[in-house]
């Protein structure tokens, strides 16, 4: 499994924590009940369910000489579960980090989905992208790329049923995806 068993951080506002788990297939569901001092002084006893996927990395290959970026097109089933007639999303390449290191991670990402090579991948800032409910965090990076860093075909690992389309656009073009609702993944 992805997720990590690590004790909770010591906080005077959070006592009393309670956690059951709820599923634990593809990654850890949980339940936890626990007593929150509000900043009015009073306590209040709250339950949340936490999705614990592990923590992972996103990066935009760019071509600033061209103006191009290197982005994936791939079907999420949540997306299509949500209203997606297709379930094809455009995204960023990202990927979770399997107990690697970031930077290490995003290199390894970006060669299995994209085919690109990457050598200097620049952390720009690490988000929570869905701090309601799910605890990963995601490191986003940025690289410059040129057509002679593309070692192989890319398209993700088949044996995890990846089955990735790698699109080179200029980057005005993604910008008005964006606009326009064609770009609706949130890290991209």
């Amino acid at each position: 499994p992805h997720h990590r068993d690590h004790p909770l951080p010591a906080n005077d506002r959070v006592r009393n924590v309670q956690q059951r788990v709820l599923a634990d297939d593809w990654f850890v569901l949980k339940k936890t009940s626990f007593d929150y001092r509000h900043s009015n002084g009073q306590w209040q006893r709250l339950h949340r369910e936490t999705y614990d996927r592990g923590d992972g990395a996103t990066l935009l290959l760019f071509n600033r000489e061209r103006g191009t970026v290197v982005l994936t097109r791939q079907f999420r089933f949540p997306a299509f579960a949500n209203g997606l007639p297709d379930g094809m999303l455009v995204e960023a390449c990202a990927g979770l980090l399997d107990d690697e290191a970031p930077q290490a991670a995003i290199r390894r990402e970006v060669q299995e989905e994209t085919g690109f090579r990457i050598h200097m991948p620049r952390k720009v800032f690490e988000a929570f992208m869905s701090p309601g409910s799910v605890t990963e965090r995601l490191h986003f990076f940025v690289a410059e790329y040129e057509a002679q860093d593309r070692v192989d075909e890319g398209g993700g690992d088949a044996s995890e049923g990846e089955d990735i389309e790698v699109l080179e656009l200029t980057l005005d073009k993604a910008l008005l995806m964006v606009r326009s609702g064609a770009i609706q993944d949130g890290k991209t």
